[in-house]
């Protein structure tokens, strides 16, 4: 497969980041909406399979904090202000997924990340992990208008224009692992010309269950060496 460019996602994709952001969204709670915390704890923060269960489910991480956490809107755009502060000083700690060390230093192509998560926050994960080389964008939550945020395709043509000279004419991957991640790479073909291709890849190794999505992907991988595979055919 012809391949110019690979985007990757963060959250679920490349790291197993449950443990931090459940820790760190039930310290936002208890400063926007205490009502539930304690004993009204929202049912989807009781522990990180419930919590990563919610994530799949959730169409976006606005919905995830308003119809499975049961804030309401303001709380969730106050939320959503404060989500990079909160990530920079948890010290949870994040680890990469088993074989994703060894599957991208094998990619031999431009590499970016997309993520709703703090472009911050992710270089400090690449960065303990040796891994900053690899990637020459970095776009995070923060680095995106609020209404531009995935699955608006917005994020990816910055990601884009940051790895390649131009971007017409490209064949993309774009690796996630959430039905808002098929979504996006679906929206950022149409924001890219007509001669462009976005193949989009989801990630099952983080829980991923594609059955009930209405956005099916192109490929689906259980593990990260299977990426070789699809670049390589």
């Amino acid at each position: 497969m012809k391949v110019d460019a690979i985007i990757w996602d963060y959250d679920g994709t490349l790291v197993n980041s449950v443990p931090k952001n459940l820790d760190v969204t039930k310290q936002i709670l208890s400063v926007v909406a205490p009502r539930l915390t304690g004993e009204h704890l929202p049912n989807s923060l009781k522990s990180e399979f419930v919590y990563r269960t919610a994530n799949h489910q959730a169409k976006n991480w606005q919905d995830l904090y308003v119809s499975y956490f049961g804030m309401t809107e303001t709380e969730m755009l106050e939320a959503g202000k404060l989500w990079t502060e909160y990530q920079l000083k948890n010290s949870t700690p994040v680890e990469l997924f088993p074989l994703i060390r060894q599957t991208i230093d094998q990619i031999g192509v431009p590499q970016g990340i997309c993520s709703q998560n703090s472009s911050e926050n992710i270089n400090r994960a690449l960065k303990k992990n040796n891994l900053s080389h690899k990637f020459s964008s970095i776009v995070g939550y923060d680095d995106i208008p609020h209404n531009e945020q995935k699955p608006s395709g917005f994020g990816g043509i910055k990601c884009l224009e940051q790895l390649l000279d131009t971007i017409t004419e490209k064949s993309i991957l774009y690796i996630g692992d959430h039905e808002m991640d098929v979504e996006f790479a679906r929206n950022l073909k149409e924001r890219l010309s007509d001669n462009s291709t976005v193949v989009s890849i989801v990630v099952k190794y983080s829980g991923a269950d594609t059955t009930s999505w209405i956005h099916k992907p192109d490929f689906e991988i259980s593990s990260p060496p299977e990426l070789l595979h699809i670049i390589n055919t």
